[in-house]
């Protein structure tokens, strides 16, 4: 899956590198959350801590790719498709710290559509255990072209 030609993020706020597996209701992702990046510099920087945002920004993203794979399993061109843009966050845990250098993997799954928005659960997983657990949910607009 070209992750860039679905969703619009791009370096340095794109928190995906790679979908491990892909269906109608459910996406696997990972990203290495490298040292060298910006962030670590002053989120904690004597013991430097992936931002808690920032992992489920990395949900998110996630979504969004499962979003365009529900769009074209329907038969519809992702090309030139709404984008998916988050609408609530709720029930969201934080249970293990992740530092640069360690890999995470994101999995989605799908649960409902109820009048335009796509209701979702996600988790940021660490060495095999829940580092975040969240719901939330997106909807879709059409891009402005306005930059």
């Amino acid at each position: 899956m070209d992750i860039k030609a679905i969703i619009p993020h791009r370096p340095p706020f794109l928190f995906v590198d790679k979908v491990l597996s892909c269906d109608a209701e459910h996406i696997v992702a990972e990203r290495t959350w490298r040292e060298e990046e910006d962030f670590y510099r002053g989120h904690y920087p004597d013991n430097p801590l992936t931002p808690g945002v920032l992992l489920c920004e990395s949900v998110f993203q996630t979504a969004a790719l499962l979003i365009a794979e529900r769009i074209r399993l329907a038969g519809d061109s992702i090309k030139g498709a709404p984008v998916p843009v988050l609408a609530r966050i709720g029930a969201t845990r934080f249970r293990r710290m992740v530092r640069p250098g360690q890999t995470t993997t994101m999995e989605v799954r799908y649960k409902e559509c109820m009048k335009g928005f796509h209701f979702l659960e996600g988790k940021v997983m660490l060495e095999g255990k829940v580092a975040v657990s969240l719901e939330f949910s997106l909807t879709l607009v059409e891009e402005s072209g306005q930059q």
